[in-house]
């Protein structure tokens, strides 16, 4: 996936976390627990920090150079998808064992950043 996608899949995600948080801000505030309520922000609030994270790599990706960016990009994306997905589902269903899932994309999210680290540290002092 070349730079451009990773900007697409970075605007498409905070698209998709500003419209869960005003959502979750107006029409889930009724339905939703406090509890079920805070869960959904969480996912909104790790989404739209991952999303940066993926503009990130997507900007860096010119200048750097590096193998390692690509596959932060990717786990980041797959954070984003299990994380925020496994939460955003908490929050709807209610089913707790949903929760179960959280971790392995934060997992993710850690591994993205880690190779995001590896690509800056192995980056030639003169970037481009």
């Amino acid at each position: 996936m070349p730079e451009r996608r990773f900007i697409f899949a970075a605007a498409l995600n905070m698209l998709i976390a500003v419209a869960c948080g005003a959502f979750g801000a107006h029409a889930l505030k009724q339905i939703l627990s406090s509890e079920m309520l805070a869960v959904w922000q969480t996912a909104v609030h790790y989404q739209m920090v991952h999303a940066l994270g993926l503009l990130a790599v997507a900007l860096l990706m010119p200048r750097l150079d590096s193998p390692w960016l690509p596959r932060a990009g990717y786990c980041m994306l797959a954070g984003i998808v299990i994380f925020s997905g496994s939460l955003y589902a908490l929050a709807l269903s209610g089913i707790r064992l949903l929760g179960a899932i959280t971790p392995i994309g934060g997992l993710a999210f850690l591994a993205g950043w880690a190779m995001l680290t590896w690509a800056a540290c192995r980056s030639p002092e003169n970037l481009k």
